[in-house]
């Protein structure tokens, strides 16, 4: 590698030399290469088209042979041949210099930055020995290199349109080599790692991005259009809370103050419906120090949602409504597979409670137990771990269903009713004692949404927190601690309010096809390179 390394530090040098930069400064091309593939296909086997060109990109292929060479060069829109012929492109640089008496003053010109790039030394290469036009762009450009080229738009007798290059100038020499353009990266971590290699030689990756782009655009202009406004909500927070989730710890040095990165932007966001908001919402990154997996990322993006004078059946319609609309303008469908499965987004999907969905699955009756014991040994006869943290029946309806029920939803399912126990922000249910009104949206066998009647009731929500406080004290690090500051607010009084919560990184993984959320996430947290878990303070678990 660094044998490699060293002879395009030599290529470059060499440039220098020729009074050619290594680095430029700009370059203005006319065309993109998915506009010329477009506006061109019409052009016949083995004709020209002497129309004016210019693309810029970077050199991913190349072969010499003799007095004609072929590039392959890519944009971010896709890729065009280079169809270098030695006679065009030596009588295009020759007549390039015999320059009219009009333009004078543009030699001049282009002397002087000639002169300022140059070297202005005795080892300059004097015009007699100067390679060709040809051979430089043959021998000093590599795979990898950043070049801009002019010419006229040919298609070979292989059908491939090309640019017929007449100029050229080199915008940035590559001191690296790009990996294998037939293997690719075969090593799936390196592609995290080296993300700019990744997207450089798969296509895929490219389109991932660009899809989730577009995906997190019309979400914005979904709810946009329906008057909600985005307003940002603090990352550095003095109390975590909005969900059940360890968060990251930091210090202000300035204000000596112990700060958290937020877990969650709901009890901001409710603190602008008690201000007067009626409709809105933010799109961001979140923070939990959690574990990593296939579906966990430490930092990742959530859309969260607010409506005064709704309630979590509305926040199914609009769920629905909104991920449909999405999957529709980025997939052209609500029809999609993932791995191999058709999902239908078509609305309206399928809601059942939590209590329907484990009797259906186990056969155990939730409503039927008396008591924790009760429902832990029908647990327990069924096969279902009882994990000792799971101290009320609640609990262990939810571990019922996260152990039989959540990795059968493959078609989208509103899960709904969720005990009181384990929804400390969520309205208690207008007719089921012991349950609130929540749901949360099970897709492919994983949550990417979840949603509440939310919690109004200044001295119940002070109660909940108060509870969650005890189990934090008691050594539950992801328990909420109590937030004075919200509090206070909705004792000033918050109306009806529908709260939605969608994990964008999801919803990526399931309309790209995406096996693993790190191939969503541009720059996944890695442990770094040669350290191994014992070198690490406070690892994460790895769930692969």
């Amino acid at each position: 590698m660094s044998e490699l390394r060293d002879t395009r530090l030599e290529k470059a040098k060499a440039l220098k030399e020729l009074g050619l930069a290594p680095y430029a400064l700009n370059y203005d091309p006319s065309h993109r290469t998915a506009t010329l593939q477009s506006d061109h296909a019409d052009l016949a086997k083995g004709e020209e088209r002497d129309v004016q060109v210019s693309v810029a990109g970077r050199v991913l292929t190349r072969r010499v042979m003799g007095k004609l060479a072929f590039f392959t060069l890519a944009d971010e829109s896709g890729t065009i041949q280079l169809y270098i012929e030695k006679a065009s492109l030596e009588a295009a640089a020759s007549s390039a210099q015999e320059i009219a008496p009009e333009d004078k003053a543009v030699e001049e010109k282009a002397a002087q930055a000639k002169a300022v790039e140059a070297k202005a030394s005795e080892d300059q290469v004097s015009e007699a020995s100067r390679p060709s036009a040809f051979v430089q762009l043959t021998t000093l450009v590599d795979a990898g290199d950043w070049i801009g080229v002019s010419g006229i738009l040919r298609r070979t007798d292989r059908g491939e349109l090309s640019v017929k290059v007449l100029q050229w100038q080199m915008l940035s020499k590559s001191l690296q080599p790009l990996p294998d353009k037939w293997h690719g990266l075969a090593d799936v971590e390196k592609r995290y790692r080296q993300r700019y290699l990744d997207l450089i030689v798969t296509p895929q990756s490219r389109e991932t991005f660009r899809r989730r782009a577009l995906m997190v655009s019309a979400i914005r202009r979904w709810l946009d259009e329906r008057n909600f406004l985005e307003i940002d909500t603090p990352v550095l927070q003095s109390e975590a809370g909005g969900a059940e989730a360890r968060p990251f710890i930091t210090h202000h040095n300035t204000l000596d103050l112990p700060l958290y990165l937020r877990i969650a932007t709901e009890l901001h966001l409710k603190r602008l419906v008690v201000g007067g908001f009626e409709r809105v919402y933010e799109l961001g990154r979140i923070f939990r120090n959690e574990g990593v997996s296939t579906r966990h990322n430490p930092e990742f993006t959530t859309v969260e949602v607010y409506q005064a004078y709704a309630d979590y059946i509305d926040m199914m319609d609009l769920t629905e409504q909104l991920i449909a609309s999405v999957c529709q303008q980025v997939c052209g469908s609500t029809r999609i597979t993932y791995q191999g499965t058709e999902i239908d987004l078509t609305p309206s999907w399928r809601r059942a409670t939590m209590h329907e969905l484990v009797l259906e699955a186990t056969g155990l009756d939730f409503n039927a137990f008396a008591d924790h014991s009760e429902a832990a040994l029908a647990m327990d006869a069924a096969g279902l771990e009882v994990p000792k943290a799971a101290d009320s029946v609640g609990r262990l309806l939810n571990e019922a269903f996260e152990q039989a029920v959540e990795a059968t939803l493959i078609q989208p399912t509103f899960v709904t009713d969720y005990p009181i126990e384990i929804s400390p922000l969520a309205r208690p249910h207008r007719s089921k004692p012991g349950m609130v009104e929540r749901f949360e949206l099970f897709m492919v066998g994983r949550e990417t949404a979840n949603a509440f009647s939310e919690l109004i009731d200044p001295l119940d929500q002070r109660q909940r927190l108060e509870a969650q406080q005890l189990r934090r004290q008691a050594g539950d690090l992801e328990a909420h601690g109590v937030d004075e500051d919200f509090l206070q607010a909705l004792e000033v009084g918050m109306p009806p309010t529908g709260g939605l919560g969608i994990g964008i990184d999801r919803l990526v993984m399931l309309l790209t096809d995406s096996p693993s959320i790190r191939d969503v996430i541009a720059f996944p947290l890695l442990r770094p390179e040669n350290r191994t878990s014992t070198d690490l303070p406070g690892t994460v678990t790895v769930d692969n």
